[in-house]
Order: C-alpha cells, then structure tokens, then sequence
C-alpha cells in the first residue's frame, strides 16, 4: 500500500496504479484483471486492449476501473502507471502479430513503472528457460504482484 503525506502531518492511504495491457482475444488480460482484483483489492486498475476486442473481453471482467483502446491509451496509461503487467510482447515492437507498435513497445519499456511481463512461447518467439505451464507461469506472477503490493 501507498501513502501520501497530507498537509496536517498525517498519511494518506493510497491505491497501487496497476496497468494491465493486451491484445489479441484479451484473454490473458482478463484472467490478469480478475486475479489482480481478487488479490488486491483496493488497487486502481486500468485495463488498455491494442484492439476493442481485447478490451472487451477486460470489460467483461467487471473488474477494471478504467478502460480504454489502443495505441495512444497504452502511451498515456504508461505514464502513471506503478506496476506494467501483460505478456513479454508488450514490451516489444510488432509483437502479437503487428499490434505493438514500436511507440507501444517504447512507452512500456521506459515507463518508471515495475513491469511483470508474462512470457509466452508465441508468435515466432521462444524464451528461454520457460518450462512450466502457462498457469504456473501465471500463478508466480500474480503473487509477485501481491508481494509488490503488500511491500511497495
């Protein structure tokens, strides 16, 4: 948890950013939204699909406080974001067969936000030392975000 400092002395409570970032079906982002909010709670989530069927698929979730599409809203949303979660393609241009852009892929890769990059063996991509399934792959990263969020 977050805490800003008030003007009488005191701390203010504050909710962690958490950006969730996807493409394609938006599956994953949805699955990523859901958990997040079953685990922390009170974190601000924005959810931005590279496509409006992505976004849908996060809307659906009823889960996510904001929502939005494409590749301005990934820029913008990147910027005040404390924790960037999605797959490791966010992070890399033409990715998810052409919807990241690299002004995509450069706005989540220099972000001051902590990024938790979920990796796929996808799109012409194979990464290294990636053996478990994709719901353990999934498991560890949402209790990575929890031990982020419990120790900012």
């Amino acid at each position: 948890m977050l805490y800003n400092e008030e003007a009488n002395g005191g701390l203010e409570r504050r909710s962690m950013k958490i950006l969730v970032i996807d493409g394609q079906g938006g599956r994953l982002g949805r699955k990523l939204v859901e958990s997040i909010r079953e685990t922390c709670p009170e974190a601000e989530i924005t959810a931005v699909g590279t496509n409006s069927i992505a976004t849908q698929n996060m809307l659906s979730s009823g889960c996510a406080d904001h929502l939005a599409t494409g590749e301005n809203a990934v820029i913008v949303a990147c910027r005040s974001a404390q924790i960037i979660v999605g797959p490791l393609g966010i992070a890399t241009a033409d990715a998810m067969l052409g919807e990241i852009s690299p002004a995509m892929a450069t706005a989540v890769a220099s972000s001051p936000a902590y990024r938790v990059l979920i990796p796929l063996n996808l799109c012409d991509t194979y990464v290294a030392g990636v053996s478990g399934s994709s719901s353990d792959i999934l498991e560890n990263a949402l209790e990575h975000i929890r031990q982020l969020h419990q120790n900012p």
